[in-house]
């Protein structure tokens, strides 16, 4: 059975330059991982991840792997891994499996994979929305989708939030993990400026690609600016992130 992950890494200080390196330097490498099918490394913005401005002491790294046990040899054994840990002050990572996906990716599908159970009701969730943004629609989408995503961070139910991008400005992703699918639809319907925003990007045709996804979450392990944000609301797991 496939297996997703999302790991997001925050660097140790003197790392900036390494960091951005190997945003160039690594998908070589990542490319001849056994069972990894698909993969994207992508840096983050200031302000959690939403701000304008890039925030260059932490990226993150997700995959789709050929099942379980290929992640766990790469997080547990692969050299290029075992030097991001230790350029790492700290690392968190989530174990997704995918309930919803639409759209594309770079051309691709790549959660389109079954699931072998549904969530419990109450069970947490994730949810990932990525878009390529038109060039000459970027002042528009900044204009109104960062202070939106910025307020998601203060959602009630939302355990982390976080802003992640494979380019600068025109190619983002949002990723958010709930405690449950009930809290995460109460902010999809009730937010006006998240309804406002939905509006526009179909409107005014943002969007050259996008992508979005809900997720179950299988586990958690490491740490998000001090803590796991799931803490409580899982079982302890194999940890990837240490």
């Amino acid at each position: 059975m496939p297996h997703t992950t999302l790991t997001v890494f925050t660097l140790k200080p003197g790392n900036r330059r390494w960091g951005l390196a190997q945003m160039g330097t690594s998908p070589a490498s990542l490319h001849r991982v056994p069972g990894l099918r698909f993969f994207k490394l992508m840096g983050s913005g200031a302000n959690n991840g939403f701000g304008f401005w890039p925030n260059l002491d932490r990226y993150g790294f997700m995959g789709v792997w050929e099942d379980a046990a290929a992640a766990a040899v790469f997080f547990g054994q692969h050299s290029l891994w075992a030097t991001y840990k230790v350029r790492s002050s700290e690392m968190w990572t989530v174990q997704l499996a995918p309930l919803k996906a639409h759209g594309l990716w770079d051309g691709k599908t790549p959660f389109d994979y079954p699931i072998s159970q549904l969530p419990a009701e109450n069970a947490p969730l994730a949810v990932l929305t990525r878009a390529s943004i038109r060039l000459r629609k970027t002042p528009r989408f900044w204009q109104f989708v960062e202070p939106t995503s910025a307020a998601l961070a203060q959602a009630g139910g939302v355990r982390a939030a976080i802003g992640l991008g494979e380019l600068p400005l025109v190619r983002q992703a949002t990723f958010s993990v709930w405690e449950s699918a009930q809290a995460m639809q109460e902010y999809a319907y009730r937010d006006v400026r998240h309804r406002e925003v939905i509006k526009l990007t179909r409107s005014e045709q943002w969007y050259g690609e996008e992508l979005f996804a809900r997720f179950q979450v299988l586990a958690s392990s490491g740490t998000l600016d001090g803590q796991d944000p799931l803490a409580g609301l899982l079982a302890a797991p194999e940890s990837y992130s240490r």
